[in-house]
């Protein structure tokens, strides 16, 4: 079949499906295009042309569309994927960050950013990058580090080895991320007489592979002499559809289970043994009980430093199994490994506890540890701001929070608003969130009330995540209202794609918790006796020559407004609850502009950070926060 490159990768895509449980559906949904030199006449061509079942969208920033792409892919369990393309240079420089927030959470995303000349006739060409060193590299090599596949497409005929290679990592369950394929914009128009073998339907198991049977037995061993067994439920109970499988587990057998971020949400707050957010961002609850747990079962968590307490939060002999489909990460902690889907090993392990007539003996305490944090869940609702108040995170700006008050017209604090919206918002609603002090606040205090529900990008923590993330899960569940929780240090780095939105018609609501600064980040420097410094949002002094002058107050409503957005101010709990009741009969994207006072979020229950801090400096404080850190990283695993 004699077509261009750009036409046969376009076909390709459409011929790629998915199989799992009996079910079958096609790989890819659809593909986010900002169009510029390098592919609007290769790859631009071949859309206009036949786009297939393809859906083409038009993004406002490479960053962005990349960004709802993968929280797409995401919200569907990684069971599809949308593809992203940009011009040469800064377009597909713009992808570099998206390309790697989806590795680093193992989410699948297909980028193809068009590139130089393969043959190198007009170089240097717009936007091209010149090593004196090596002239084969281009912007597009900047994506190697940050994907599971990388690949340069020099003549037409490498498109059919490079895409099954692209499509065989999208499609594995244990070794997914970003793949870049890279597509030179001569080659993209360049004809070539492809196979007709190679348009072929091709159906993508994902394999529910199955535990070995001495790992399993090992497993069993474990959790039979166990005395307080934990569960982590992690991303892969999500991914492995392994939710309700994990919640029958849990109460037949007695074993409660904590979450971590990319786990929340796969069994709904109110389960008798769920014991909600564990490690750095977690409770009271959870991380008290991992202290004494003499076993603790991994279940498709990566084990990462937030989860871990950076490795102090588990007691130095307890056991650790993880239970996960990537050898790489089964074996952190020096664990037990049980290589295998969730799902399948959790069905394997019922079948040989209920034989054993296994029930841990744990009610009692996770009973106790769950009535204690709900009262302090509750104490934290309650919080509302009076003169003289001490703020959750005490110690830091006690004194200016009155400036704050009169700045912003209004005094709410961030623990009584979240509180609020998770009762206000409806049941089934999706809240997405990523960075600051946000997702430490819901891990900890947001109750999940409907599975999926919970949809937080805390791999790689990527500002700007919020609002395209809420696009593309909204694009993923068009049924369910989304809420996008972001920090004003957040929107103002990236919030394009809610023109996306309004453009799609597909309707988003943006939560924003305006605490004029980088909350969370002020929050690490003070922790560690560093004055505030750079991450308050005050205006320049003369007389100083410091960024300390006057809080900046900036009106986001009326920005979003332009838009188009429905936009509501919020100063108090009562415009809130009105302004909820607005956004669920509106038709169009909205914006809740929420002035909330700094150090008013929650504050670390019963775990420990490592972050490199001065062990020499001017300030006593800072010394003695180092002498600090060493004492804690004596106490943690060294690896």
């Amino acid at each position: 079949m004699r077509m261009t490159t750009a036409q046969a990768l376009v076909k390709f895509l459409n011929e790629q499906y998915v199989r799992q449980d009996g079910e079958e559906w096609p790989l890819f949904e659809g593909i986010m295009t900002i169009f510029g030199h390098g592919n609007v006449v290769g790859l631009g061509q071949a859309l206009a042309e036949d786009a297939g079942h393809l859906r083409v969208y038009q993004g406002r920033n490479e960053q962005g569309m990349a960004h709802a792409a993968a929280a797409f892919s995401k919200q569907r369990a990684r069971r599809q994927v949308m593809a992203c393309t940009s011009s040469v240079g800064p377009g597909a420089a713009n992808m570099v960050t998206a390309a790697a927030t989806a590795t680093a959470n193992q989410i699948p995303l297909l980028l193809l950013p068009g590139d130089t000349f393969a043959s190198r006739q007009p170089d240097p060409v717009l936007q091209q990058i010149e090593q004196t060193y090596d002239l084969s590299i281009s912007t597009n090599d900047a994506f190697r580090p940050v994907s599971k596949y990388w690949d340069r497409v020099n003549r037409p005929e490498q498109l059919m080895t490079a895409m099954i290679q692209a499509v065989r990592v999208l499609t594995d369950q244990s070794d997914t991320g970003a793949v870049t394929i890279a597509l030179p914009q001569d080659v993209q128009g360049e004809a070539y007489d492809f196979p007709e073998v190679f348009f072929k339907k091709r159906v993508h198991t994902l394999h529910r592979r199955s535990p070995e049977a001495e790992e399993l037995e090992l497993l069993l061993q474990h959790i039979k002499t166990s005395k307080q067994p934990l569960i982590i439920c992690g991303g892969g109970v999500r991914y492995s559809r392994a939710g309700d499988t994990l919640a029958s587990f849990a109460r037949a057998f007695g074993i409660p289970f904590a979450e971590t971020q990319a786990g929340k949400g796969a069994v709904e707050s109110d389960h008798p043994l769920n014991l909600g957010g564990l490690g750095v961002t977690g409770n009271a609850a959870a991380n008290l009980y991992a202290k004494d747990a003499d076993l603790v079962i991994g279940l498709g968590t990566r084990l990462t430093d937030f989860t871990t307490a950076s490795k102090s939060l588990f007691a130095e002999d307890a056991s650790i199994v993880q239970v996960n489909l990537s050898a790489f990460h089964a074996q952190k902690l020096d664990a037990h490994q049980v290589i295998g889907d969730v799902k399948a090993v959790l069905e394997a392990l019922e079948e040989s506890l209920a034989a054993e007539s296994f029930v841990a003996d744990t009610a009692a305490t996770v009973q106790r540890l769950k009535a204690d944090w709900h009262s302090e869940r509750s104490r934290l609702a309650g919080i509302a701001y009076k003169e003289g108040i001490v703020p959750e995170v005490a110690g830091h700006l006690d004194d200016a929070l009155p400036d704050y008050v009169t700045a912003f017209g209004g005094a709410l604090t961030q623990t009584e608003v979240l509180c609020a919206l998770n009762e206000w918002l409806p049941t089934d609603a999706i809240v997405v969130g990523a960075s600051g002090s946000l997702p430490g606040d819901m891990q900890r205090v947001w109750e999940t009330k409907a599975k999926d529900g919970y949809h937080m990008e805390y791999g790689f923590s990527c500002m700007g995540y919020e609002i395209a993330g809420a696009f593309g899960a909204k694009l993923a569940a068009p049924e369910r209202e989304v809420f996008a929780m972001v920090g004003d240090g957040s929107y103002q780095m990236l919030h394009s794609e809610l023109v996306t939105s309004l453009q799609e018609g597909q309707k988003i609501n943006v939560v924003l918790f305006d605490n004029a600064g980088f909350g969370c980040i002020n929050n690490l420097q003070m922790g560690n006796g560093m004055p505030s410094f750079g991450t308050e949002f005050r205006q320049r002094q003369e007389a100083t020559g410091q960024l300390d002058g006057d809080v900046m107050v900036v009106d986001y409503a009326k920005s979003a407004a332009g838009y188009g957005v429905d936009t509501y101010s919020v100063r108090t709990l009562e415009e809130l609850k009105e302004a909820i009741k607005m956004v669920k009969t509106s038709s169009v994207s909205t914006l809740i502009d929420i002035k909330v006072l700094p150090k008013t979020m929650t504050d670390g229950y019963h775990s420990w950070w490592n972050v490199g801090v001065a062990e020499v400096a001017k300030e006593a404080a800072i010394e003695a926060s180092a002498q600090e850190r060493k004492k804690s990283l004596g106490l943690a695993r060294p690896y």
